[in-house]
């Protein structure tokens, strides 16, 4: 293979082929110029200058869509996830469906589920959580399955967080982490924004970590001099400071926002308005139950935590007496308690309502852990007073023994389908016998010209007759103490 000429030799050549004054334009147009000579041997094709200056377009790396529908279902990338989880008490079916449960909250998350194991242990190791042997196990499993996270099945301290991460290198999260991961993404309102932001701050600060400069100290503590004596606070300790001064401001806010709720919730006791409050599990059908009661048009979707923000709508019952209806936010095992202090004011909705909906999905393969986890939050919100229906959703696609158990089982039960429309005329029914009536029943005949309490009787009483007469309008109406005397100086001689 011959070598290819050197800029010199080039040189000498142009100096014979060119006239002097031609030689300056020549070594210009050498770039330009091709000759066999010089040319033919060098590698690839040769561009001009003004081709080889220019963008070239690489043929074969553009994702650009030829359906500009199949936007809509392009994907980022998920991260990739291993589930572990503990096995200490129950049976082994319990500990897979709580792992099943974790891969759906996952999976809501954004994550792609690789893999997922169990361990039986007595009590989770106070180190690593599953032992070190186990954690090494897992280590392989991480590097056979190319995933990027490790979520455990239950709170992890942060001394246990530190040290798995340590043995598998990949991001450690437990399940409290992630359902806050899912609150995050689905707060849509100022409330619910805030109430998230505090649990997750709640969570956060006793696992601050630092690296390198995070943990060099601070110069301070001195009276402004020239190094300022002593030794300071560390980078770490300053950002737990802003934190709990964030966490102050946040429950101030939050505090802010219950007084206006508060206002509210004292409007409809002003009018003798009755309250039901839909709680239940997430994902069990409480925000279908409530477009179906009302027609709210509340976002349903098959996912876990779909709805976070309360939703409040009007509704009436068959009988004409209105209420309002309430959906709260859904509850799951072992919620973190960093959630149920941080929506205790929006959970408030359940203490002070008259009467709980209790939706469980009646196509889960065990209902009655879900009917469990609900009333474990709603005694931890005082709300054991208050009445309780429970119903049953989702009846279309249950089995019918779970039903007929759980119709067994619980006293005051309906089965229904907010899907189909299967049982709500009978839910109604139902709701209208429970909701707490007006103590005091009169019968008062009301002159035309007073006919604002014939209206505010038929807003905040049960009208049990009405009759229009030559002297006004006769009512026989069960209300409460109020407007009955608003209404007793038309009571007839004959009923006194």
């Amino acid at each position: 293979m011959t070598s290819s000429s050197s800029p010199s030799q080039d040189a000498k050549r142009l100096a014979h082929a060119y006239p002097e004054g031609l030689r300056a334009d020549a070594l210009m147009e050498e770039d330009v110029a091709w000759s066999h000579e010089i040319d033919g041997e060098r590698d690839g094709d040769q561009f001009d200058r003004s081709e080889r200056a220019a963008l070239r377009r690489v043929v074969g790396l553009s994702t650009e869509l030829e359906d500009v529908t199949e936007v809509e279902y392009r994907q980022l990338r998920l991260e990739r996830v291993v589930l572990v989880g503990v096995w200490t008490t129950g049976t082994a079916q319990d500990a897979d469906n709580s792992l099943a449960e974790l891969a759906a909250l996952a999976e809501t998350a954004g994550a792609l589920v690789l893999d997922g194991v169990i361990q039986r242990r007595d009590k989770p190791d106070a180190a690593t959580y599953i032992g070190s042997g186990k954690a090494a196990e897992l280590r392989d499993i991480v590097l056979e399955t190319g995933a990027d996270t490790v979520i455990c099945d239950g709170e992890l301290s942060p001394g246990q967080l530190i040290q798995l991460e340590d043995v598998v290198k990949v991001k450690v999260i437990d399940r409290t982490a992630l359902i806050l991961d899912i609150f995050a993404q689905h707060a849509k309102s100022r409330e619910g924004k805030a109430q998230v932001a505090l649990a997750q701050m709640q969570y956060m600060l006793p696992r601050l970590r630092g690296w390198g400069q995070s943990l060099s100290r601070q110069m301070g503590g001195g009276r402004g001099g020239l190094a300022t004596r002593g030794p300071g606070e560390t980078k770490i300790e300053t950002d737990r400071r802003r934190i709990r001064e964030k966490m102050a401001k946040m429950r101030r806010e939050i505090a802010d926002m219950k007084t206006g709720r508060e206002i509210k919730r004292q409007e409809r006791r002003r009018n003798k308005v009755p309250s039901v409050a839909i709680a239940g599990y997430t994902n069990a059908g409480k925000s279908s139950l409530l477009n179906r009661l009302t027609g709210a048009g509340v976002l349903v979707e098959n996912a876990l935590f779909a709805t976070l923000d309360p939703t409040v709508r009007r509704a009436e019952t068959p009988s004409g007496r209105l209420y309002t209806l309430a959906d709260t936010v859904g509850f799951v095992r072992h919620l973190p308690h960093h959630l149920v202090e941080a929506f205790r004011s929006t959970m408030e909705e359940v203490g002070d309502s008259d009467l709980i909906l209790h939706v469980v999905d009646g196509s889960h393969p065990v209902p009655e852990e879900q009917l469990a986890a609900v009333r474990e939050v709603i005694r931890d919100v005082g709300a054991t007073d208050v009445p309780e229906i429970v119903v049953i959703n989702k009846a279309d696609a249950a089995d019918p023994l779970v039903l007929q158990r759980l119709l067994r089982v619980e006293k005051r039960a309906i089965a229904v389908s907010a899907r189909t429309g299967q049982g709500i005329a009978e839910l109604l029914a139902l709701i209208d016998d429970e909701l707490p009536r007006p103590s005091v029943e009169i019968e008062a005949l009301v002159p035309y010209t007073h006919g604002k309490l014939v209206a505010r009787a038929h807003t905040e009483g049960e009208v049990i007759s009405e009759e229009h007469t030559a002297e006004g309008t006769l009512l026989k109406v069960r209300v409460h103490e109020e407007l009955a005397a608003d209404l007793a100086p038309y009571t007839p001689v004959s009923a006194g």
